[in-house]
């Protein structure tokens, strides 16, 4: 599908525009065509629908924009003891097992289905992350020989950084995608 076709845009869109659109078809049919043939114009609409449904199925369950910047405004003022509690309580509500370690390049050891991934978090804070952090995490997951391994941070990663995750089949978790991880967050509200 081309990244500007109608159909791609409104999968990016929220679920319900194209729900709006195939519900327009739908009484515009009804209006003005036969009523013989309006089970046709109502037909037309249908790729909307499903489009629909196909947006609705990939947002279930993804944070509004205003959590997201809610969330990541948080983390970025917790202290190092609090975020890592966090973390710890989102992964096991995901279904991992939890273990901390004691290394420079990983905090935590996960374990899902008899598969084990390394965590490196610590840097949550950074603005941009770079490649070497990334790599050093690449050298302990062959090291500790774990079949994953997952970067955390409230910030971004450099273009090189998201390259070499990819070539390395690494796992970056930051902007929507950890505040989907921490979704659960309870967040204090400032009294003001």
């Amino acid at each position: 599908m081309a990244q500007n076709s109608i159909f791609a845009l409104l999968l990016r869109s929220p679920w319900w525009v194209s729900a709006a659109i195939a519900l327009a078809i739908a009484l515009i049919a009804v209006a003005i065509m036969p009523p013989k043939y309006v089970g046709y114009g109502v037909f037309a609409g249908m790729p909307f629908l499903i489009v629909s449904m196909m947006a609705l199925w990939r947002q279930w369950g993804k944070p509004s924009n205003a959590r997201v910047a809610e969330i990541l405004t948080a983390v970025r003022a917790m202290s190092w003891r609090d975020f890592s509690v966090e973390i710890e309580k989102a992964l096991e509500k995901d279904g991992f097992v939890v273990k901390r370690i004691d290394l420079p390049e990983a905090d935590f050891s996960i374990t899902s289905e008899g598969r084990t991934a390394l965590v490196s978090c610590k840097r949550w804070k950074a603005a941009s992350t770079g490649v070497e952090p990334l790599r050093d995490l690449c050298k302990a997951k062959e090291a500790k020989a774990a079949h994953d391994c997952f970067y955390i941070t409230a910030g971004d990663f450099t273009q090189n950084a998201m390259q070499f995750a990819v070539e390395n089949k690494m796992r970056l978790v930051h902007g929507a995608g950890l505040a989907k991880l921490l979704r659960k967050m309870k967040i204090e509200k400032s009294k003001g």
